[in-house]
């Protein structure tokens, strides 16, 4: 078993940058990677039908034999995370929980704040993940077309940095000093994130604090792989197009992205979200929640950016 790759998913190519981070991290660990791009993208779906999907996915990885599975989407992970433990042998990581760990810890203020997709940010699971950690008020804002900016391989440009502009408003408006980027597509995006934020405001990745907790599950269950055996091969996957995967994929990894292949999906993908007008009056969701130690989720209400 130990000699069985890692099994990472997510919606798309953004999960590469998880990837990446593992690599990085275990060098001698074998990757098969799924990237549901024929499907994508998650974030307007129903959380139902992310589940839906998501579980596919991981049913496919686990039966190419992994040993561990990475949910490399926020938006998965919000949707499946319970059900994937329950309905697999192998251990699951996903990338909620870490971002919260390193964002409690980079906070100086308490205010923090944390983009994602629509289906990420009103399924309230960083408002769950952040319910032990008393004094920290966040903020959430849905940027739904930064996705489909990154899938489509562009990173800067005077639109992007205007809708940018109008996502992050209510953000600047919190007076928030760190900033969770709950897509693993957005850590493309740290350029004009970070511009529009500031220098003073800290990006939290969780690429980097998943393969960390990757590390550490493998080291709990014995799991690595003899690092004297030969350099691992890696897999990946996609159920789009592998042309335009690969082409777009090696922007995340690099050169470890050398071949693709297509499996089979059920449904057709959406299509890409319009993107708003760069103006402070864009219509991102966002909702904000009061310290964990007194908070009630019920009691939540959304913010309309002014």
């Amino acid at each position: 078993m130990s000699g069985a790759p890692v099994g990472v998913f997510d919606s798309g190519v953004g999960g590469l940058t998880v990837a990446r981070a593992i690599l990085d991290q275990l060098p001698h660990e074998p990757l098969v990677y799924l990237g549901d791009t024929g499907r994508a993208p998650y974030g307007p779906r129903p959380i139902a039908e992310v589940r839906r999907y998501a579980l596919e996915c991981l049913d496919r990885l686990v039966d190419e034999g992994v040993k561990l599975l990475v949910i490399a989407c926020n938006t998965a992970s919000a949707a499946c995370l319970r059900d994937a433990r329950e309905r697999y042998s192998v251990p699951v990581v996903e990338v909620i929980m870490p971002a919260t760990r390193r964002a409690v810890a980079a906070t100086r203020s308490g205010r923090v704040g944390v983009i994602g997709t629509v289906a990420t940010i009103g399924s309230r699971a960083y408002d769950d993940a952040f319910t032990a950690a008393a004094g920290v008020d966040l903020t959430g804002v849905a940027c739904p077309a930064f996705v489909d900016f990154v899938e489509r391989g562009i990173t800067s440009g005077r639109q992007l940095l205007g809708l940018t502009e109008a996502y992050l408003a209510p953000l600047q408006e919190a007076d928030v000093d760190t900033v969770i980027l709950g897509c693993t597509h957005y850590p493309l995006l740290t350029g004009v994130i970070g511009l529009v934020m500031g220098e003073g405001v800290t990006l939290v990745s969780s690429a980097e604090e998943t393969a960390k907790d990757t590390y550490r599950v493998l080291a709990r269950d014995g799991l690595f792989r003899d690092p004297d055996l030969p350099p691992p091969s890696h897999r990946f996957l996609t159920t789009g197009d592998p042309a335009l995967f690969t082409r777009v994929g090696r922007r995340f990894l690099g050169p470890e992205l050398v071949q693709v292949s297509a499996v089979a999906s059920g449904e057709p993908s959406l299509p890409a979200p319009s993107a708003p007008p760069a103006t402070r009056t864009s219509t991102a969701a966002v909702w904000t929640a009061r310290p964990a130690a007194d908070q009630d989720s019920s009691q939540q209400s959304p913010v309309v950016p002014r």
